[in-house]
């Protein structure tokens, strides 16, 4: 029988190695941050929440083409596409995003949707307080995603800014609502057709 090896060196070096990092840790100042008392800032290029954006005039970017549904990994994005019409018109091209919806309980907020949108329709925003109470909250809607309108925008639906088309709006030529543009009746929301008594 072999005797016994004699302990080595390392074998109570090890131990002390692996306590040296706890042993730096208890000596460094605590870093506590006052939130929610103090928002937290974030980096300019944040992935939060994210944001359905308009065309200057006011008419929504999104096309409906569901490219962000098929690019999101966990499936959190539901996208249902409708045809524009003359009398109700919601974006300058043919399509337009009828539902849109964005659940946070899935969203894995990597970005992935606004790397394949192809018409920059979505963003995301530095609005991280997704938290809620219940699932269904999570899921954030068209209504609850699509940017406010600024000065200059009239809310879709509405027609195309006169002797302009779809490529126009996006080489930037439309840099706000022209004069007399009157939002349409959104039928398909509900609103009472223009032919009907409400």
């Amino acid at each position: 029988m072999s005797e016994p090896s004699e302990p080595s060196g390392d074998m109570f070096m090890n131990p002390v190695a692996g306590f040296s990092v706890t042993f730096k840790a208890m000596f460094k100042k605590r870093l506590t941050e006052q939130y929610p008392e103090t928002p937290k800032v974030t980096a300019p290029r944040f992935h939060g929440r994210h944001q359905l954006n308009r065309h200057p005039d006011g008419l929504e970017k999104c096309i409906g083409c569901e490219l962000c549904a098929w690019a999101c990994p966990a499936d959190a994005i539901y996208v249902e596409g409708a045809d524009n019409t003359d009398e109700e018109r919601y974006s300058p091209g043919e399509r337009y995003g009828r539902v849109y919806q964005i659940n946070y309980a899935r969203c894995i907020l990597c970005g992935l949707c606004i790397e394949a949108c192809p018409t920059r329709a979505l963003t995301m925003t530095n609005d991280f307080e997704l938290a809620n109470t219940t699932r269904a909250s999570l899921i954030y809607t068209k209504d609850e995603l699509l940017a406010g309108l600024e000065e200059g925008m009239v809310d879709s639906p509405h027609a195309i800014f006169p002797g302009m088309d779809e490529q126009d709006y996006y080489r930037g030529l439309v840099s706000e609502a022209a004069p007399g543009t009157e939002r349409q009746k959104a039928v398909s929301k509900g609103e009472a057709d223009k032919g009907v008594d409400a």
